[in-house]
């Protein structure tokens, strides 16, 4: 008897503990975050948005308990994105996390009050997105995959594996890219010439890279943001007509990609998560500096290298992050 009463207040206990729970949880705030990109849902960039969930889920928000997730995938389309920045801004979330420079631009003519942690992109202080990156003084604030001096690098790396080289073609979708300075400031000191090329989409590919490779000793680089139907339609161009080229993106590397370069985009998904949560939590923007990127990624692809006649140093291969055999 004395059992049975004692499994009677257990279960009794554990019900109430239970309904408990219950309640707890059907009174628990459900927060919603916007999330905008660019880019189309299948890219890269795009996918790594489950790197930034698996974070959240860490640090307490758990979709469909405690958080709603708006996401937008504008696919490469400028009037999309923009359009799709308003339909956020209408929805009125608590954040809107904006992948790409694209992204952040539209957004930012939309509201003044909802925050933007932005993720990747050109140094925001260069591009124009922040003034301050110590401390932001509007409702923007992130994470930059890259900043302009970046692209002397680039440089750098196409005339180690490719010395032949001594004209450039820089490949942005903007040809005011902060890149571009740093580009042009370095290469007649590695004894290149350099062009910008402006591309806005793959179909303008075919013919920039044809009217560059008719001149000889050419190399290209592939500046961010390009998209992958352009990015690929690079590397098949640069391997019909011969040009060593590097690129931004290292998710190219197994396209055929000569050379990556690029910051450590894990690193930067998962900072971009704890400046939701911080912010969920009651943060302000102007107490969540800009991140600058500390982690870069080099791959080479050894197979393209052969392809193109090429030797790559071994002091460059011992210090690569990926190596294609």
């Amino acid at each position: 008897m004395i059992r049975r009463r004692g499994f009677i207040t257990l279960v009794g206990g554990a019900a109430a503990t239970w309904s408990l729970v219950a309640l707890a949880q059907q009174a628990e705030r459900v927060r919603q975050v916007g999330m905008l990109s660019f880019g189309a849902e299948s890219d890269p960039s795009s996918q790594l948005l489950r790197k930034m969930g698996e974070e959240l889920v860490k640090l307490g928000w758990i979709e469909g308990r405690n958080l709603r997730i708006e996401y937008r995938f504008a696919a490469g389309d400028l009037d999309q994105t923009r359009g799709f920045a308003a339909d956020l801004v209408r929805l009125a979330p608590e954040v809107i996390v904006a992948i790409g420079g694209v992204a952040v631009s539209a957004l930012q003519p939309k509201t003044k009050d909802i925050p933007i942690v932005f993720l990747g992109g050109v140094d925001p202080i260069e591009g124009g997105a922040v003034k301050n990156a110590t401390h932001p003084e509007g409702n923007t604030t992130g994470f930059a995959s890259a900043f302009g001096s970046l692209g002397s690098k680039w440089l750098e790396l196409l005339k180690e594996i490719a010395p032949t080289v001594t004209q450039v073609a820089f490949l942005p979708i903007n040809p005011n890219s902060v890149y571009r300075a740093a580009i042009e400031a370095s290469a007649p000191s590695l004894g290149m010439k350099p062009f910008t090329i402006p591309i806005n989409s793959a179909a303008e590919v075919p013919t920039a890279i044809q009217g560059f490779a008719a001149e000889p000793n050419g190399g290209l680089i592939a500046g961010p943001g390009l998209g992958p139907a352009a990015t690929v339609e690079i590397i098949r161009l640069a391997a019909q007509f011969r040009l060593p080229s590097v690129y931004s993106g290292d998710s190219y590397l197994r396209e055929g990609a000569l050379v990556t370069y690029t910051s450590d985009a894990v690193e930067l998904y998962r900072g971009a998560a704890s400046y939701v949560d911080r912010l969920l939590r009651g943060a302000k923007v102007s107490d969540l500096p800009v991140q600058y990127p500390t982690k870069f990624h080099l791959g080479i692809n050894l197979r393209t290298a052969k392809t193109l006649g090429l030797t790559v140093p071994q002091t460059l291969i011992a210090i690569a992050d990926d190596v294609i055999e």
